[in-house]
Parts: structure tokens; sequence; C-alpha cells
């Protein structure tokens, strides 16, 4: 429920008085004696629903900006007219309330943190995200989403564009671009500082590190945070869910990737900076896409087939803009994704095939230790590189034709040249139960074998 307070202009009472009566409204007014050109107060409460209709009415019959409007949350309001009234708006169903469009704009604003805060801000949140992709460190990297201010901005933009509020909409861009823009930077700086310290956890390819791999390699189920950001941000501001759960979501989206844009760059890896860069532009994109799409959903829109409203031709080309970049830059997306579902089937039918192959009477004494499928390291677009099969045996050496004879049974499932590589590490027999332990010694006694195409 809401409790409107409206300053009316001279001139302009009985026309607001009019359409209150006409909607049923129970209604207190007062005379207005400040001098400021306004000839009354009227206060009234309505239901949330009624906050946006009763506004947009009141501005058709000339109750422009001119007017002083406050809208208010009230707890309880006890009257039969009032249940009347509710029981209207609500249509019969649920009492649960959409925002007007009025107040959607007043709670993205409030969302929008000043410039310097919202850099300050970002600055730490970029700190605390670089230090946890170096560290390899979830729960680090999670802290640094907690506390990057990115809803407000998100949201800003998208409701900017469907109210018409050209310095929401100017606001919102402008804060997404310049943050993202700072986190890459900082980024930048203190990647290439622990560099210098030569802090590398993970030696030559840091991107071995998983926090860090998952973002300059990305596939298409990177889009589900982002789009679910995007939604569930218009959601909470709409229909009164948590929002700071929601910016969690949004953070989530760009802070890491945006990171390890700025640590692949301090570590000269352009490849891999490609793709994290790709991702960041694809969820920025994801992200207002949702919210426009949602908003556009739930009626926040022009009513009416023939209405021509200032907003729609925005709307529809801003959503434009928004899909067509989304599904141009998703295409590497998808091609990472069949990789990695080509990579899962080819491991699946490799640990199958060297089981059989190893079953075989001549090779007793070998076991499988491990199979594994390795990519070349081209990011953003990987491909496969090589099979990898670890054998144990008692025996010190490389046993003649087992990487031929794998190299054969693996081949036909594998759709390009493929380079397969065994290697051998012993079984160790120790202790009182002569417990074979695979005991995996590198350089003098491990022995390996490759069969190439």
């Amino acid at each position: 429920m809401r409790y409107l307070e409206i300053a009316v202009q001279e001139g302009k009472r009985r026309a607001v008085l009019d359409i209150l009566e006409s909607e049923g409204i129970e209604y207190v007014v007062s005379d207005e004696t400040s001098g400021r050109g306004y000839a009354a107060v009227v206060r009234f409460p309505v239901p949330t629903q009624a906050v946006e209709p009763l506004l947009d009415r009141l501005k058709r019959a000339g109750i422009g900006d001119e007017a002083s409007v406050v809208v208010i949350n009230a707890e309880t309001v006890i009257s039969e007219g009032f249940a009347t009234l509710r029981e209207r708006y609500s249509r019969g169903g649920q009492t649960g309330s959409r925002t007007s469009r009025q107040v959607l704009r007043t709670k993205a604003d409030e969302l929008t943190p000043p410039f310097a805060i919202y850099t300050v801000m970002l600055l730490i949140s970029a700190v605390v995200a670089t230090a946890g992709l170096l560290a390899d460190s979830p729960a680090v990297v999670i802290g640094a989403m907690v506390i990057a201010p990115l809803l407000g901005p998100a949201l800003a933009a998208n409701i900017g564009i469907v109210t018409g509020d050209s310095r929401l909409k100017r606001t919102g861009f402008t804060y997404q671009i310049a943050g993202v823009a700072m986190v890459v930077v900082s980024s930048i700086a203190l990647a290439m500082l622990a560099r210098l310290a030569g802090l590398e956890p993970a030696g030559v390819d840091i991107v071995v590190a998983t926090e860090l791999e998952e973002r300059v390699a990305p596939n298409l189920f990177s889009l589900a945070v982002a789009l679910g950001a995007g939604i569930a941000g218009i959601l909470s501001l709409t229909r009164g869910f948590s929002e700071a759960i929601v910016g969690v979501m949004i953070a989530a989206a760009l802070i890491p990737p945006s990171a390890a844009v700025g640590i692949t760059v301090a570590w000269g890896m352009s490849g891999a900076a490609i793709g994290a860069a790709g991702l960041v532009v694809v969820n920025l994109l994801s992200i207002n896409l949702a919210a426009l799409t949602t908003l556009w959903i739930a009626g926040y829109r022009p009513q009416g087939l023939f209405e021509v409203s200032p907003t729609r031709t925005p709307t529809y080309t801003y959503a434009a803009i928004f899909g067509i970049g989304l599904l141009v830059l998703a295409a590497p997306l998808a091609g990472v994704t069949l990789l990695d579902f080509h990579t899962t089937e080819l491991q699946s039918a490799a640990e199958s095939e060297v089981n059989a192959v190893l079953a075989e009477p001549q090779y007793d004494e070998l076991e499988s230790d491990e199979v594994a499928v390795e990519l070349d390291g081209d990011y953003p677009t990987q491909s496969v590189d090589r099979v990898v099969v670890t054998v144990s045996g008692r025996e010190p050496g490389p046993e003649p034709g087992l990487a031929d004879r794998i190299y054969k049974a693996i081949r036909p499932h594998s759709d390009g040249s493929l380079v397969v590589e065994v290697q051998y590490v012993i079984a160790e027999e120790r202790g009182k139960n002569a417990t074979a332990e695979a005991a995996v010694e590198r350089g003098r006694r491990t022995a390996a074998a490759e069969s190439r195409p």
C-alpha cells in the first residue's frame, strides 16, 4: 500500500478531486498557504497497483511536473472503502504489487551510488578479485562480488530506457562501462606487481588455476549467470525481493572476468585475454537484454495497440542492439561448449578403449592409472592436443607396440588429428602384504612412448 501526498497547483484542484472521486478514492484536502503557487495539498491511500495508472491519469489531466508528489509506504489502512478499492485493483487475485514507473526510477537512482564511492568500492573489489584469482581461492573471489556496487547501474540504464529518463539511462551506461574499465586497469596493475614480485602460483601458464581457467575459455553456460542476474535484478526492484543477493549475481558475471582480463594481459597471454574480454562483453549484453526484456514483460511499456510513445522506438532499438551483439559474440562460446562435449566424450571413450586393450593377455602386468585429454592451450578457442594414458607395471620399461595399439583403438573416436602418449610408472611392492603402490617417478625411472598418425 502507498500513501500519496500531492501539492496541487493553482487551477488544478477540481481536476484532481474529480479524478479521485471517479476512482472511489477517499482523500483529505487542506489549503496550501506557503505562497509557492500551490492551491491545496491532497492526501490519500491507494493500493500499490493503483499508483502508476493514477499518476498517469493525473498527468493526462494536466497535473504534470509542476505538481509536487510524495509516495510513502503505508503499513495499514483501516477503511471499508479502501478494501473495496484494493479488491478492484487486485482483480480478485493476489494483493502483491508491481512497483510504479515513478517509484521504480527513484529506487534505481538510490541504488546507484555517487561516482566517488562507486569508484572506491570497485577498486577494492578489483584488488580482492585479482588476489582471489591469482591465489585460486573461490572464497576470496566471492568476497569481491559481495562488495561490488553493480546492481544500480545495471538496472538504471534499462529503467531509463523504458521510462524515457535520459539522465538515468546515461548514468547507468556510464557507470557500467567505467566500472568494467576500472576493474580491468586495476587488475593489470596488481597482476604486474605480482608477476614482478615472482608470485606465479601456476608457473608460466597462469591460467591453469581453476578460478581463472573457466573465465578465459567460457562456454554457453556462462550466460546463465548474467541472464539470471538481469531478470532477478528487475524482479528485485519491481516485486520487493532482496537487492543485495541479486547484486552479488551481477557482480559474479562481471567482476571475475574483468579481473581475468587484467591478469592475462599482465602475463602477455593475448588469446586468454580475448576470451575473458569476450565473456565480459557477453555478460554485459546479457544483463542489459534480460533486464530490458523483463521490464517489458512486467508491463513497463507503452499501453494500447495504437499508442505512440517516445519510449517505444528506443526500447526496440536497444533490445535489437543487445540481442544482435549477444548472438554474434555468443558464437565462439558455442564452439567452446561443443569442444567441452567432445572432450568429455573422447575421454570416456578413451578410458573404455584403454581398459579393453589392457585386458588382453599380453598386458596382464599393466594397469591403467589415468587417461587424460589435454588441450593445446590456444585460448579462447582451443582444440584437442593429445590423449595421455598413464599405465603402471612392475617392469621399468615401455611395452613394445602398446602405444600403437592404444592409438588404433582411440583414433576412431576423434574427428581430427590425434596424438596418443603412453606414460609408464613403476608399481613397487612394499610391506608384508606385498601391496602394489603406484609411484610416479619423473626423469630417470619414467618411460614414455608416443603414437602419432
